[in-house]
């Protein structure tokens, strides 16, 4: 039976990715729902004061974050993260936004506001072009996607507008 890695939970664990890396780490729903969505109950985060000690460099990168994020300098003092996990501890995944400064994410559908030529393809998507389940992508500032007639491409998120 898997537990969570964080606070040792073992109701509805499941692994989740620490970014950038493929590595991942057991969280309860509890953790996982928290990390997700950026509210961290300081109460239940206690956990951290022993899990930043683990032999797992994805719990210890994970650990490292979320201290960071409740304003713990006191226990980050105390970490010692090699110097490879500590720039993937700092690591920021990009945020992207559409032209009205709406956060994008996988699986949104977005609709272009401007005429776009697709380069190498001789076409263009029209404006008002409704784009279905978008993906993130490792381009800065694009989205991947498939766009009927034309199929998968990229696109600047200046030019969308979140539905």
């Amino acid at each position: 039976m898997a537990v969570c890695d964080l606070c040792g939970s073992d109701v509805n664990v499941t692994e989740y990715q620490v970014k950038p890396k493929d590595e991942k780490v057991n969280l309860c729903e509890t953790c996982k729902t928290q990390i997700e969505s950026g509210n961290l109950d300081e109460n239940h985060f206690n956990c951290l004061n022993d899990s930043m000690w683990s032999e797992n460099p994805a719990v210890k990168v994970l650990s490292y974050r979320l201290l960071k994020q409740l304003g713990r300098g006191d226990l980050l003092d105390m970490m010692y993260l090699e110097e490879d996990e500590q720039a993937w501890a700092d690591y920021e995944e990009e945020v992207l936004k559409d032209s009205n400064g709406n956060i994008l994410k996988d699986g949104d559908t977005v609709t272009v506001i401007k005429d776009l030529e697709v380069k190498g393809a001789g076409k263009t998507v029209k404006r008002g072009t409704t784009v279905k389940n978008i993906r993130m992508c490792d381009t800065p500032g694009h989205i991947s996607c498939k766009v009927d007639g034309i199929g998968s491409i990229y696109l600047k998120t200046e030019f969308l507008k979140k539905i």
